[in-house]
């Protein structure tokens, strides 16, 4: 039984890489979503190998449910011109160097003081018999973790918003509702009253 757990973590684990590195190289934006789609199913394997299957199914139905296929029809309606893309990446290729560097110290930083102090009372929490993982989980969320669960979905409400705007923007072609015409209009400027139609003629729009 160990040995068949051991295959297919390896199995899930190379999957994992193989998309995430899909996700990174593929050219278009569209296939990068399906990697990532990929990746998350295959992250939902490990889970159940490690007998969080709530974790699993969650990872399934809210990040490849939700989040990925919003993601995946965001990405089709920004219509993202590569040629422009190219230009902003070569003009602004040293800004994005030194970010790459600043989060990858980060990400060392983390990696040495996990490895140097004893960081385990922080994500430690106490075994109860008798109690299912999925209430467990929620028990830890909503005492230790409110905060970071909050701000969480803050960021998530925050990027919804932002992929609309993103959406609508540069696009004539969409229409969108400007309150101050819609309060000043009234009686003279939207309402039209016809006593007499002429055959064949038809009526006149109301307002251009």
């Amino acid at each position: 039984m160990m040995f068949i757990y051991g295959v297919l973590f390896y199995i899930f684990a190379l999957f994992i890489v193989l998309s995430a590195s899909g996700v990174v190289i593929a050219r278009n934006p569209v296939y990068s979503v399906f990697f990532l789609i990929l990746a998350f199913f295959n992250a939902s394997g490990l889970f159940i190998l490690l007998g969080a299957e709530f974790l699993a199914a969650t990872l399934v139905i809210v990040y490849v449910g939700a989040v990925a296929v919003l993601f995946l029809f965001v990405v089709m309606m920004l219509n993202i011109k590569i040629e422009s893309l190219k230009v902003f990446l070569s003009n602004n290729f040293k800004f994005i160097l030194l970010l790459c560097g600043i989060l990858l110290a980060d990400l060392l930083f983390v990696i040495y003081s996990t490895n140097k102090f004893d960081v385990s009372h922080v994500f430690k929490a106490d075994v109860v018999e008798n109690i299912q993982n999925t209430q467990h989980i929620g028990g830890v969320l909503y005492t230790k973790f409110i905060l970071p669960f909050q701000l969480s979905g803050l960021v998530l409400f925050v990027a919804m918003v932002s992929a609309i705007v993103l959406t609508h923007r540069f696009r004539k072609s969409v229409k969108k509702q400007d309150i101050s015409i819609q309060i000043s209009r009234n009686k003279e400027n939207s309402l039209k009253i016809i006593k007499s139609i002429k055959v064949g003629q038809g009526v006149d729009p109301i307002i251009k």
